[in-house]
């Protein structure tokens, strides 16, 4: 049996796996200063770009590894379905929920665990809320409004008709070009 197998078949593993990833994560979020609600609101305000700086860091370390991890086997890449309804759905809701709250589902977490109340009170039990809101209404809006102008299952090397690797580079040199310009810049 590969280590992938029993990993795969090793369901105590995937958990303590996941936890541990999980409070790296959350580390690093809370190191950065992405779960302080005013670096948050600072970023919507567009005057401090940590929360950008830190996820396109993330991205751009991410598509590497992910990369190594599929050629060798370790990770399988599963490109969902998409319609042009859901996404706007989904990002109006996010939207909604990021402007009047000031985190995100990733941030409100990393914030419960610095003791953030706001974010517990109003992250945590909002989003539960919201998806038990969502829940409700999805039966009558998933052939509706949520089906509208599907797309095909492509991934950008496969949209751009470029081996992964060239493609990672080309977006990397992009990111990375990008972060340098808003140092540049002050931001």
């Amino acid at each position: 049996m590969t280590s992938l197998a029993w990993i795969r078949n090793n369901r105590r593993t995937q958990i303590v796996l996941g936890f541990t990833i999980g409070i790296c994560f959350g580390f690093l979020l809370q190191k950065s200063g992405v779960t302080d609600y005013g670096v948050i609101e600072n970023q919507l305000l567009l005057v401090d770009f940590t929360v950008l700086k830190m996820m396109l860091s993330a991205v751009i370390i991410g598509m590497i590894v992910f990369q190594i991890l599929k050629q060798w086997g370790f990770a399988n890449l599963h490109a969902a379905h998409g319609t042009l309804g859901s996404n706007v759905i989904g990002g109006l809701i996010f939207g909604a929920g990021f402007a009047l709250l000031g985190y995100c589902p990733g941030t409100v977490a990393g914030a419960v665990g610095t003791g953030a109340l706001d974010a517990l009170f109003g992250g945590m039990v909002g989003m539960l809320i919201g998806v038990g809101i969502f829940a409700g209404f999805y039966p009558s809006l998933k052939d509706g409004i949520l089906s509208q102008g599907p797309f095909p299952v492509v991934t950008v090397p496969e949209f751009l008709r470029l081996n992964p690797w060239i493609t990672i580079f080309i977006l990397e040199v992009c990111m990375v070009g990008f972060l340098l310009l808003l140092e540049y810049a002050g931001l």
